[in-house]
């Protein structure tokens, strides 16, 4: 009765927004997989910032497999901005790792009236992920940037941030960075920044790209060049057919016609 009655009350919820993506890159990046996995047990989160397509989403996504704990997901949307509505959110994704998690109990919480309800919320929930002795748990929110201007975001991940269970740790995907409040807390060694000139391709990320489509280190190189790295343009240039031979074919007109102007000065003109 109790698991049809919580049933019925999440029926409203979109299931897709708590659940992980399935897909994976064709290619991990060690480099930065490594730097999250050092995160896990040096602060109590992560922010991954950086502007649509320079892979933010496509990291987390890959470092859920290499993260070695259950993960809980919460994709989140501008309608989030209410507190009672990302309440039902997080605690839904969390139960679906701590059964534990006693949702009814928190969104109590979020219709108090007192102007403080945002960091006593964030007290509920590191309460309830404390609770006897849980395996290590992985919570990550993606596009929080979406809700920045809900005035309850700063006091409750504030709160939060440094009441974190030690085998908890919070991953956040955003477009750009946290209200100051929250970013500063990097300086207490709370939380680490990935910034978006890290996210970008480095020539040796690009090449094993470049690997997988069976295409050589020239395209990649020239690529890797043209896009500076960024993760989404990179990519369309890889999967795109013919693109790295036309590439090619253009970097070498272009060689020709620098030696030909050097040797012979500036290319006549032959127009009439």
């Amino acid at each position: 009765m109790v698991l049809l009655l919580m049933k019925k009350e999440k029926e409203h919820l979109i299931h897709e927004k708590i659940l992980a993506p399935n897909s994976f890159p064709r290619v991990s990046r060690l480099r930065l997989l490594k730097l999250l996995a050092e995160n896990l047990v040096s602060c109590n989160g992560t922010i991954i910032n950086g502007r649509a397509g320079t892979g933010k989403t496509t990291l987390a996504t890959d470092f859920t497999r290499h993260a070695g704990r259950p993960v809980s997901w919460y994709k989140v949307d501008a309608a989030d901005r209410d507190l009672r509505l990302f309440c039902e959110y997080l605690s839904a994704t969390l139960q679906q790792q701590r059964i534990s998690i006693d949702a009814e109990r928190l969104l109590q919480v979020t219709e108090t009236v007192e102007s403080d309800r945002a960091e006593l919320l964030a007290e509920a929930f590191v309460f309830q992920l404390s609770e006897g002795k849980p395996e290590p748990l992985l919570i990550v929110i993606e596009d929080l940037h979406l809700i920045y201007d809900a005035d309850w975001v700063v006091p409750f991940f504030r709160r939060l941030l440094p009441l974190l269970p030690v085998n908890v740790h919070l991953l956040i995907t955003c477009r750009c960075l946290p209200p100051a409040p929250l970013w500063r807390l990097r300086s207490k060694q709370m939380l680490r920044v990935v910034e978006e000139t890290e996210l970008a391709f480095n020539l040796e990320e690009a090449i094993a790209l470049f690997e997988t489509y069976g295409l050589s280190e020239e395209p990649a190189t020239i690529a890797w060049n043209r896009t500076n790295g960024r993760a989404a343009p990179i990519a369309e240039f890889a999967s795109t057919p013919g693109r790295a031979g036309r590439a090619i074919a253009d970097s070498l007109l272009t060689l020709k016609h620098s030696t030909f102007t050097s040797l012979n000065g500036p290319a006549p003109d032959f127009q009439t």
